[in-house]
């Protein structure tokens, strides 16, 4: 595995929102950065500097969510309005809307063709549609409280939901059915994403926790306690290595999946951390928080360029890639942790918490 080489670094933050922010989303050039705020506002941020932000308006109230189309051509965005928009991130600013729930949306993504786009809302239900005309495909309504969060697997087939019913429920997209229902969170589910592999998922929780679950086997197979309060966002780095963290307790916390430990927290926002997420190389990634500042963050630890890997990597089995003496091997084979691998985690972790208590 490729060492560490320095750390995180705060390259720019942008000011523009009168609010907290939500949400951020880089587009997959890497040129446009967005992000949505309690303030009802989409700023649309530029990675070039001196370049002039737009912000878009058209939501009737707080903007929880928003993702950009695989080809970055569209953006979607969900509010407390109870609807989606999707806009075109250009100086015009255009956009088409549809009431796409009977409660706050909280989630929207993409799904890796662009051709569906799955949301999740309050009114307990995730829905599927088609990109194009907006129009509803199906629902899937076994949550029996608010939904927070919904994502396709890379390829496609799966969807992942995180509830305030203290579930994450993992759906097939064909048969609409849940296949499973993880149920060791302790408190409402924040977050939940799938690893680039699509071989497992991760969670955020109330209970201040994060849990790394195997969707081939169900098992838990990692469970982080290292925030002092929940953890509202996470975001897997693209090379699937690292997990990087937001939590109220106003730190970003990044953790080494191959080791089981914490490598990094970092202190920027002033308050609750709210939202994150990696660039699509990894090279980046951004936050934001409930100060109404969004920062922008070089990554610095792992001196691979992922660029070319992450062009074929959607849906590999099993993946590496070398750069001169360093193989990174990506996929299958960290991810099917024996027991004594699990067991050295959390030993592990056992242990760096004991040397963190004073």
């Amino acid at each position: 595995m490729a060492a560490p080489c320095s750390d995180p670094s705060l390259e720019r933050h942008f000011k523009g929102h009168r609010d907290a922010v939500t949400c951020v989303d880089f587009s997959v050039n890497m040129k446009q950065l967005a992000s949505g705020s309690m303030d009802s506002c989409l700023m649309i941020w530029h990675m070039k500097p001196q370049s002039r932000a737009y912000r878009f308006t058209g939501h009737k109230d707080a903007i929880t969510c928003v993702n950009f189309s695989p080809s970055g051509h569209l953006l979607a965005s969900g509010s407390r309005d109870k609807t989606v928009r999707i806009w075109v991130p250009n100086v015009k600013g255009e956009s088409t809307m549809f009431r796409a729930h009977s409660a706050t949306v909280r989630s929207v993504h993409f799904c890796s063709d662009g051709q569906s786009l799955v949301t999740a809302s309050d009114d307990k239900t995730v829905k599927v549609w088609s990109t194009h005309r907006q129009r509803f495909l199906f629902s899937l309504n076994q949550h029996i409280n608010w939904v927070r969060c919904a994502r396709f697997s890379p390829d496609g087939r799966l969807i992942v939901s995180a509830s305030d019913d203290k579930t994450v429920k993992l759906w097939d997209k064909t048969s609409r059915e849940c296949v499973y229902s993880y149920c060791e969170h302790g408190s409402f589910v924040t977050y939940v994403d799938f690893h680039p592999s699509g071989t497992c998922i991760a969670a955020a929780g109330m209970d201040n926790t994060v849990k790394v679950w195997d969707v081939r086997t169900h098992r838990l197979l990692q469970h982080y306690q290292l925030h002092s309060a929940a953890v509202n966002a996470l975001s897997f780095h693209p090379s699937g290595n690292y997990l990087i963290t937001a939590s109220s307790d106003s730190t970003l916390k990044i953790l080494d999946l191959m080791e089981g430990r914490l490598l990094y927290t970092l202190h920027g926002h002033q308050g609750p951390a709210t939202t994150v997420a990696f660039s699509r190389t990894g090279e980046y990634f951004a936050s934001g928080g409930s100060d109404e500042q969004v920062m922008v963050w070089k990554s610095n630890f792992d001196n691979i360029d992922y660029g070319e890997v992450i062009k074929v990597q959607r849906p590999p089995a099993t993946l590496a890639t070398s750069t001169g003496n360093l193989t990174v091997s990506i996929l299958e084979q960290r991810l099917t942790l024996t027991e004594d691998k699990l067991k050295q985690c959390l030993e592990n972790q056992q242990l760096i918490m004991q040397r963190a208590t004073p």
